[in-house]
Order: structure tokens, then C-alpha cells, then sequence
């Protein structure tokens, strides 16, 4: 993890975004991460649904484990053999997967869309959006909802924010 979270800037230390990516912004993790979510659990059935090596497939495991991601766990005792099941943080970023599978699929007319998100119940397709918990307001409008630097913002955020707090209600 120290390779990754060098290549963060320093001033983005604090950023969410930023530590967010340090976590989960790189290719084959996010791939896993869908692949348990669709219940795959086993080293075996990841390598062979993503044809991942196996040293890039151990090493992106481990990562998750230690991030608290996923969660290793016997399944066999002889040999042992382990599988990686979802965490509770695991398991919040299913949303995050969720919105970035519908902004590619927002990109291709519904003939093309090899993946699509429907309800368990009535197989209806659905439009999946992010919006805000209080007002039920969409949140892909940049001119309604802006960032701006949080109560631990340090210098430098507050900097990059700067006159942002009065239009949003943030602090500056």
C-alpha cells in the first residue's frame, strides 16, 4: 500500500477523493470487488472469470484483506484453502460499483449493454442515480452542489475552496 499512497500528492492527503483512489482506484481491484459482489468468493473463481495472473490476483487480494475490504477465511482443511468474503466496508462500496457501471452503460444505446442493473423481484430494468438523503435531489448537477472545504480541512483545502463555504453552507 506505501507504493500506492505515494503517488498521492500531498496537499491530497486529506482529500476523500483522493484517499478513496488510493484504495480502490486501480483496475483489477475494482474488477474483484465486482466479482464478489456477483458471489464469487474463492482465489480459483476470480482468476478464472477475470484471467488475472495469480501473483497480480494474490497481491490485489492481500490489499483488500488489509484494507478491510474483504476478509479472508478458511473454507478447507486440508490443503487449507481460503475464501475472500465482503466486509461491512466492503459491502458500502457497492453503491460506487453500482454508479460507474451505469455511467458506462449511460454511454451505450440499450442494445449494446452487454450488464444491466434490474430488480430482483420484477426483472425490470433500473436507472440507478445518486442523490442526495435529505432532499431526494439528483447530485450530477455542478451547479447545485459543490464542494467545499469540510470542518477538518487544513490550509490547503481551505485554500482550494476558498469563498466556496458561503454559497454551500460549508466552512471556510
Amino acid at each position: 500500500m506505501v507504493a500506492v499512497a505515494s503517488r498521492i500528492r500531498l496537499e491530497d492527503r486529506e482529500c476523500p477523493l483522493s484517499t478513496t483512489v488510493q484504495h480502490v482506484g486501480e483496475w483489477w481491484t475494482l474488477l474483484i470487488l465486482h466479482d464478489a459482489f456477483d458471489g464469487y468468493s474463492r482465489f480459483d473463481q476470480f482468476q478464472e472469470n477475470l484471467g488475472i495472473s495469480s501473483s497480480m490476483l494474490t497481491t490485489r487480494l492481500k490489499t483488500l484483506v488489509e484494507d478491510g475490504l474483504l476478509e479472508r477465511r478458511p473454507y478447507q482443511a486440508n490443503p487449507v484453502r481460503h475464501e475472500y468474503v465482503l466486509t461491512g466496508l466492503g459491502h458500502s462500496l457497492r453503491p460506487v460499483i453500482v454508479a460507474l457501471a451505469a455511467w458506462g452503460n449511460s454511454r451505450l444505446a440499450p442494445e449494446e449493454r452487454s450488464m444491466i442493473l434490474v430488480d430482483a423481484e420484477s426483472g425490470q430494468e433500473v436507472e440507478p442515480v445518486v442523490v442526495d438523503a435529505r432532499t431526494g435531489r439528483r447530485l450530477d448537477d455542478s451547479d447545485t452542489y459543490v464542494f467545499t472545504a469540510g470542518p477538518a480541512a487544513g490550509d490547503v483545502m481551505r485554500d482550494r475552496y476558498a469563498g466556496r463555504g458561503s454559497r454551500t453552507g460549508g466552512t471556510n
